[in-house]
């Protein structure tokens, strides 16, 4: 016991020289360790997933002492009293139960549950207490109780879980010890791990000086917001005397003498708290924090309690859980029972609400994949009206998502070739002399300032944007896999490793790849291809085909060279124009500039939405989505990616050019697609043949519609975001705080107006 109260001494700064100084080394390598651990939790190298349901955690920096049963118990009051349904999930330290162990109304064992949820019951008997190692399995069993929330005992380092909100405890009587992680001193973590925190509290400010909270509020505004920070101190409800089977209520003992015990995280703050109620404590007895008390160790606190004359023993609410089972004391036990208060209740609540809030990212990389992702996010934003909805796109400054009404939160990234992925080494080195790594790396910056504060990010692309949203913000997320399919050559090994490790849920485009990546192990299904989502973007449409004619459909493409290709697409359409009967729509992509077009193309010029070239050739220019165009047409003459596909899902045949690009297009199109050489006569012909041979075009549509299959996929990604990641529910939470607080702000004003009439 003395060794332990030596240590105790040295390991929360109360002796600066000591022998146990040679734990320093120790610590050291511990804080390698955990600045290790937590920083493959930001970079995604460590699993984190999000949970079902919302997840307050409360927890700190330090080991035990912090306030932190008081804490969970004042939040679970103040759910519960603003009309939700909260759940309470602990590791039960000192417990035994394996698997997911839900109870209430303390009725439990304490060798298997442990002290603290046993307490945190016996004080509020209608929340359901879950216990187990595998808090993701508590979170599910109290779902299926009708839980809504969740508070985390004690869940500041495992990251594993992801949370909705982190609260972390701070004591005002001890901080941070000497400064050193275990075993070296008291601290789990570095200081600056504080950064991760949502809301940092000081508790026990009635226990410190002034001066010393003062102190320690500045140093924690070098390390977190001051609007995130907020003091609480302890009030003792009630004071009660424990008969072995129950609680009585008595008065207080002021004045009275007594002998403390206890087995606690900061044994020193229970002292203050007996002296603040006037109590002279005339022995003290500590032990480890949850230590189980012997006959041997209670026979000892009785032979101090007859030696010294006390009027009875004193200990805290956790102690009493810890005592022999059928114990009853021989000499009168004083149990103060202790309540957290916040200050600045108010601003604490909107905080919690605010950071309740559900906020969602949907990132995507390219013009395409941004035509799926921001169609994904306003599908987001109509099922979750309540949620902060971000677009991210990597490549370009997001048109398609603001033309949407969607924010976006990347640095814009504008290059030559307007992608990352490069199928010419000339065009990534034209990228990386413009900027590429930077633009990278700002953008890795933007996903750092959203870590720990969204929900599972949406990813509508390939890999490698997983893998930099991985990098980015660390939590596992859902993967709308555009890029590789079975019809190309699947995924790599390496990919797939990737993706059975890292990947929450991948949404693949067909059923093939969906079922190879299922047999390697990845949560991978397939319900409806992605692209074909498109097609149901145009309903508020106007756009209508001349009755005669022929129709052709122009893509140029969405990237910078579109600029240039489109004098190829238009030298084709002067000479279809002389043979043929046509009429020529093009769809151009947000991100093009059509005067700039315009100007670029020798011997035409631009009369509003149309383009006047040689021999009155006439093309009219569509900026809306292709599919309201594509429904209508007979071929298809396009240099696009995305567009293309969704364009022959649609049945529309298409025609393209002979490239490297295209040839990998054309494994996913099949012989929905011809390619030709890229002249303007082989074009023009091969547009011409297959409007003149019906069979042709009848072969071309139906591989198109085959091999594009039917949408849905993300209507079915919005599904699993309700049912599965729990995002319903957690608009459900929010909007009842939201009210909570409104209700409150609408009492206080009507308040406020009733004391002006009286004055």
């Amino acid at each position: 016991m003395v060794l332990f109260k030596s240590y105790l001494a040295h390991a929360k700064g109360e002796k600066k020289l000591s022998p146990w100084m040679c734990l320093a080394p120790l610590g050291w390598l511990a804080s390698v360790f955990v600045r290790s651990r937590n920083w493959a939790f930001d970079r995604g190298i460590y699993s984190s997933k999000e949970p079902p349901l919302p997840v307050i955690s409360v927890g700190n920096v330090t080991l035990g002492g912090t306030n932190k049963t008081p804490f969970v118990e004042m939040i679970t009051r103040g759910l519960s009293k603003r009309g939700l349904r909260p759940g309470i999930v602990s590791r039960g330290y000192g417990g035994s139960t394996e698997g997911p162990h839900v109870f209430r109304g303390g009725k439990a064992d304490r060798n298997r549950v442990g002290d603290e949820p046993l307490l945190l019951s016996n004080r509020l008997p209608e929340i359901f207490v879950a216990v187990s190692r595998d808090r993701f399995g508590d979170i599910r069993a109290l779902g299926k109780r009708g839980v809504q929330i969740v508070v985390a005992d004690d869940g500041f380092q495992h990251r594993k879980l992801g949370r909705d909100l982190d609260i972390v405890l701070v004591d005002a009587a001890c901080p941070f010890g000497n400064g050193r992680l275990v075993p070296g001193g008291v601290l789990r973590e570095p200081v600056e791990s504080l950064r991760r925190a949502h809301i940092v509290v000081i508790t026990k400010v009635d226990q410190g000086s002034p001066e010393a909270v003062q102190r320690l509020y500045d140093r924690l505004c070098r390390v977190v917001p001051r609007r995130k920070i907020f003091r609480s101190s302890l009030r003792i409800e009630r004071w009660c005397l424990w008969n072995g089977s129950g609680f009585e209520e008595v008065q207080k003992p002021s004045g009275r003498s007594m002998v403390a015990f206890s087995a606690i995280g900061n044994p020193g703050s229970f002292l203050s708290t007996l002296s603040g109620q006037e109590v002279d404590v005339l022995d003290e007895v500590r032990f480890k924090d949850h230590h189980r008390y012997t006959s041997e160790d209670l026979k000892r606190i009785e032979k101090i309690y007859r030696s010294s004359g006390a009027f009875g023993v004193a200990c805290t609410e956790k102690d009493v859980y810890n005592l022999p089972r059928g114990w009853k004391p021989p000499f009168p036990l004083m149990v103060p029972f202790l309540e957290t208060e916040v200050e600045d209740e108010d601003r604490f609540w909107m905080a919690v609400t605010d950071g309740l809030r559900p906020k969602v990212v949907v990132a995507s990389n390219g013009y395409g994949e941004d035509a799926m992702g921001s169609l994904l996010a306003r599908k987001v934003r109509e099922a979750f009206p309540v949620a902060e909805v971000t677009g991210f796109p990597l490549v370009g400054r997001g048109e398609q998502y603001l033309q949407r009404g969607i924010k976006v939160g990347s640095s814009p990234s504008v290059t030559p070739t307007g992608g990352v992925i490069k199928y010419r080494i000339a065009d990534l080195i034209a990228d990386v002399r413009s900027g590429l790594f930077g633009h990278i790396r700002r953008q890795l910056e933007a996903w750092r300032k959203r870590s720990g504060c969204i929900r599972t990010p949406l990813c509508v692309g390939d890999v490698y944007l997983l893998l930099h949203t991985l990098w980015g913000q660390g939590q596992s997320p859902l993967l709308i896999a555009t890029a590789k399919t079975n019809y190309l050559h699947g995924h790599w090994m390496a990919e797939r490793a990737l993706l059975r490790g890292r990947a929450r849920t991948v949404w693949t485009r067909d059923e093939e790849t969906a079922e190879d990546l299922s047999k390697a192990g990845v949560s991978a299904r397939f319900q409806g291809n992605p692209i074909m989502d498109l097609i149901g973007d145009n309903e508020e449409g106007d756009f209508s085909w001349p009755s005669e004619g022929d129709r052709v459909l122009i893509l140029p493409g969405s990237r910078n060279r579109a600029y240039e290709d489109v004098r190829l697409l238009l030298e084709s359409v002067v000479i279809m124009a002389t043979r043929r009967n046509c009429r020529f729509v093009a769809v151009l992509a947000p991100t093009l500039d059509l005067r700039k077009m315009a100007r670029g193309c020798p011997g035409w010029t631009l009369d509003g939405r149309i383009l006047k070239g040689p021999n009155s050739v006439e093309v009219h220019i569509h900026r809306g989505p292709v599919a309201e165009v594509a429904v209508g047409a007979h071929v298809l003459l396009g240099l696009g990616g995305t567009a293309n596909q969704v364009c022959a899902g649609l049945g529309v045949p298409v025609v393209s050019i002979l490239e490297k690009g295209k040839l990998v297009q054309q494994k996913l199109l099949g012989e929905a697609e011809w390619l030709v050489s890229a002249d303007p006569e082989r074009l023009a012909e091969a547009v011409l043949l297959v409007l003149s041979d019906e069979t042709l075009a009848r072969t071309m549509a139906e591989a198109g519609r085959r091999r594009l299959g039917a949408p849905g996929a993300l209507d079915s990604v919005v599904r699993y975001c309700s049912r599965v990641l729990g995002w319903s529910v957690r608009c459900e939470v929010y909007s009842r705080l939201k009210e909570s607080l409104e209700n409150r702000g609408e009492e206080r004003s009507h308040g406020y107006r009733d004391r002006d009439r009286q004055s």
